[in-house]
C-alpha cells in the first residue's frame, strides 16, 4: 500500500493517480493510497490545540418526530447519525474518498475487492461502556439490511457472507457482480448495540434514547422544537488521530423553527449561533442588522473543492411534447440566465454548466481525452461534437433581457422539429397542437423562477404553466413522474459511485422513486457508469466520469441552472473555526467556542 509521508497538493495528486493494489493497514481510498500515513497525528484542516468546553445552537427548520435515523418510518432529528453512531471507519475530508480507522483499527482488501477484512479497535465503547464486538457488527448488517431505509437493502445485500476470523476479526464476502465500491461503503456501515437494539421494535419511531459509540449522547429533546447532545466524557476514541481537533464543544443543541424567515430572525438575535446562508438576497442585503453592525456576528466565505451538483429545470422525457431532443434544445436557448441572476439573485450566482462543475471531474471547457473517447466509441452520436471539444456551454444571454440571439436560434430549432408560429402560438405543423407544458413547483422561491422563465418562452409563442401544489401532492407525483417539468437539484461528490445508476440508470428510469426524474434510458450512460465503477486508477475514473458527464449534457435532459460560487456562513463571535479548510468546505465539528 502506497503511503504519502508529506502533506499537500503533492501528495494528493501523486496518490491519485496510483494503482490500486491490495490494501493493508489503517486506510483504504477509492482509488491510489492514502494521504495520510500511518504514523499521523491528526488531519490537517482542524486545530489540534482548540479548547474543549462551551455550547453552541445551530438552527433547523421544521419538526422531528424520532431518534432513530435508520428508517424510513419518521422524521429523525437532526445530528444522531454523526454525532451518536460510529462507523468502522473515518472519512477524511482532505481527500475525495479515503477511510482511516475508527471502530475499526486495521483494514485489508485484496487487489479485485471480492471481501474486506476489519480487526476491531479493543478500545472501543459503546456510550453505556459495554465493549463494541463482531455480534455488534453483524447484527447492524443483519438489522439495517432487513428493517432500515432501502439504501441500506441495496447495498448490504451485496456482502454474501460475514467470517468470524477472531475475537475482534472478521470479513465481509462480497457476491460477484464486481463493484469496487462496496468495500467503503461497508467501512462507513453504522454500528449499533445488539444488546440494545434487539430489544426494541427497530422499525419503529419513537423517542427512545439512541445508544451509540459516538462522541456525544442525548442529554434531554423536547419533541419537535429542539434536541441537546452533550459531550461523553467518557468517549473511548478521544485521541485517535481522525479525532483529534474535533468534537471540541461541550453541549451540541439543535433548535427547530416554522420557516426561513423565523429562522433568519432568531438568528439575529442570538437564538442560535451558525448559520449557513443559500439565500443571495439575504446574504447581500439582509445581514444589516445590530449583532453584526457591532462586530458580535461575523459572515464568512469558505472556498471548497467539491462539485458544484446540479440545481436544474428537468425536462420529463417520458411526455411527447418534450421527447424530442430538439425541443429540449431549444426550451434550454430561452432561458436568461444573465438577467434572471441581475434581477432575481444580485448577480452572486455562477452558471452551472456541468454535473461536477468546478472540480477535476468536470467536462466544461476541456476537449475529450483519449480515454474519453475510447469510452465513448461504441456509441456514436451520444455526445454532441461542440460537446466532445469543449464541454457544455451556456447560453451567454443577455442582462437587458432582451436575449434576440437565442429566441431566433431557438425558433430555428423548433422549426427542424416540426414546429411553427401560428396566430402567435408555437403549433406543430401536422397536427396544430400547440407547445405547452407545465411547471411543477412547491415553493415560493421556485413558483418565481418559473414564472419568470415561463414569461420568457412565451415570447416565442410556446405555453409553459405554473402549477403550485402542496408538499404531499409534489412528492407523490414526482415520485410518479407526473409532471412535464420540476425543479431538481442534485449533489455531486468527489467520488461519485453507485448511487449515479439510481440517478441516471435505464433501470431506474422505469423504476417508481427514483431521480432518474428526466426518464433517461441512454445505453452510453449506463455503460459510462460501469465503467466509473469498474475503473482502478483514478485516471481512468475521471475520464468514465466526464465521458458520462458529455452524455448527460448532449442529451437535453434539464436545463442547468446556477450555483454558489462558494459557500457562505454567517457565525456568531464565540463559534471559532481552523485556518485551513478541507477539501469539502468547513467542517462544523472541527469548531470550538472562546467565550468573552
Amino acid at each position: 500500500m502506497y503511503r504519502c509521508l508529506a502533506a499537500g497538493l503533492f501528495c494528493i495528486a501523486a496518490s491519485l493517480f496510483l494503482p490500486d493494489a491490495a490494501f493493508a493497514g489503517h486506510a483504504i481510498a477509492m482509488h491510489g493510497g492514502p494521504l495520510y500515513p500511518a504514523d499521523f497525528r491528526h488531519f490537517d484542516y482542524v486545530n489540534p490545540e482548540a479548547p474543549k468546553g462551551g455550547s453552541i445552537v445551530f438552527g433547523a427548520t421544521g419538526s422531528f418526530d424520532s431518534l432513530n435515523p435508520f428508517i424510513v418510518r419518521g422524521t429523525s432529528a437532526i445530528g444522531l447519525r454523526e454525532h451518536v453512531f460510529e462507523s468502522l471507519l473515518a472519512r477524511g475530508y482532505d481527500e475525495p474518498f479515503t477511510l482511516y480507522g475508527l471502530l475499526a483499527e486495521s483494514v485489508d482488501m485484496p487487489d479485485d475487492r471480492s471481501s474486506i477484512t476489519f480487526t476491531l479497535n479493543p478500545k472501543a465503547r459503546f456510550s453505556d461502556g459495554e465493549p463494541v464486538t463482531v455480534d455488534d457488527v453483524i447484527f447492524s448488517l443483519e438489522t439495517l439490511r432487513d428493517k432500515g431505509r432501502p439504501n441500506y437493502k441495496t447495498y448490504y445485500s451485496k456482502v454474501s457472507k460475514v467470517q468470524k476470523l477472531g475475537p475482534r476479526t472478521f470479513r465481509f464476502v462480497f457476491d460477484a457482480d464486481g463493484d469496487r465500491e462496496i468495500p467503503l461503503i461497508m467501512g462507513l456501515m453504522p454500528i449499533i448495540p445488539k444488546h440494545v437494539y434487539s430489544a426494541r421494535d427497530f422499525g419503529s419511531a419513537g423517542f427512545e434514547t439512541p445508544i451509540g459509540s459516538g462522541p456525544y449522547v442525548v442529554e434531554k429533546i423536547e419533541p419537535g422544537s429542539n434536541i441537546t447532545y452533550r459531550r461523553d466524557p467518557n468517549y473511548w476514541g478521544v485521541e485517535l488521530p481522525v479525532n483529534v481537533g474535533q468534537n471540541n464543544i461541550d453541549r451540541l443543541t439543535y433548535e427547530y423553527f416554522r420557516d426561513a424567515n423565523a429562522s433568519f430572525e432568531a438568528f439575529k438575535t442570538g437564538i442560535y449561533h451558525a448559520r449557513p446562508e443559500d439565500d443571495p438576497g439575504r446574504w447581500t442585503t439582509g445581514y444589516d442588522f445590530p449583532a453584526l453592525r457591532d462586530g458580535r456576528v461575523r459572515k464568512e466565505v469558505f472556498e471548497s473543492g467539491m462539485p458544484s451538483g446540479m440545481y436544474a429545470l428537468v425536462f420529463n422525457t417520458r411526455r411527447p411534447a418534450l421527447a424530442d431532443r430538439r425541443v429540449r434544445d431549444a426550451l434550454i436557448q430561452l432561458f436568461n440566465f444573465a438577467w434572471v441572476n441581475r434581477n432575481l439573485y444580485y448577480d452572486a450566482y455562477v452558471r452551472t454548466q456541468s454535473f461536477f462543475d468546478g472540480s477535476e471531474l468536470g467536462s466544461h471547457g476541456l476537449a475529450a481525452s483519449k480515454k474519453e473517447r475510447e469510452l465513448l466509441a461504441p456509441f456514436p452520436g451520444a455526445v454532441t461534437p461542440e460537446i466532445m471539444a469543449h464541454g457544455w456551454q451556456a447560453p451567454k444571454g443577455d442582462p437587458s433581457g432582451q436575449d434576440r440571439e437565442n429566441r431566433v436560434r431557438a425558433v430555428s430549432m423548433l422549426k427542424q422539429a416540426g414546429y411553427e408560429i401560428r396566430n402567435g402560438r408555437m403549433a406543430d405543423v401536422k397536427t396544430g397542437r400547440p407547445l405547452a407544458f407545465e411547471i411543477l413547483v412547491a415553493t415560493p422561491s421556485e413558483e418565481r423562477l418559473a414564472l419568470t422563465y415561463s414569461r420568457m418562452v412565451k415570447r416565442i409563442g410556446v405555453e409553459a404553466t405554473v402549477r403550485n401544489v402542496d408538499p404531499s401532492q409534489y412528492q407523490e407525483r414526482r415520485n410518479n413522474y407526473q409532471y412535464d417539468t420540476i425543479f431538481n437539484s442534485w449533489f455531486s461528490s468527489l467520488s461519485p459511485g453507485n448511487e449515479q445508476s439510481f440517478y441516471w440508470g435505464s433501470e431506474a428510469a422505469r423504476m417508481p422513486g427514483t431521480r432518474n426524474y428526466m426518464g433517461v434510458t441512454e445505453p452510453a450512460v449506463d455503460a459510462m457508469i460501469a465503467a466509473m465503477l469498474e475503473a482502478r486508477t483514478r485516471e481512468d475514473f475521471i475520464a468514465a466520469v466526464r465521458a458520462m458527464d458529455r452524455v448527460l449534457l448532449s442529451g437535453a435532459y434539464i436545463i442547468p441552472l446556477f450555483h454558489q460560487p462558494e459557500q457562505w456562513l454567517a457565525l456568531w463571535q464565540k463559534v471559532r473555526t481552523p485556518e485551513k479548510t478541507s477539501l469539502y468546505g468547513y467542517r462544523s465539528g472541527t469548531w470550538w467556542i472562546e467565550e468573552k
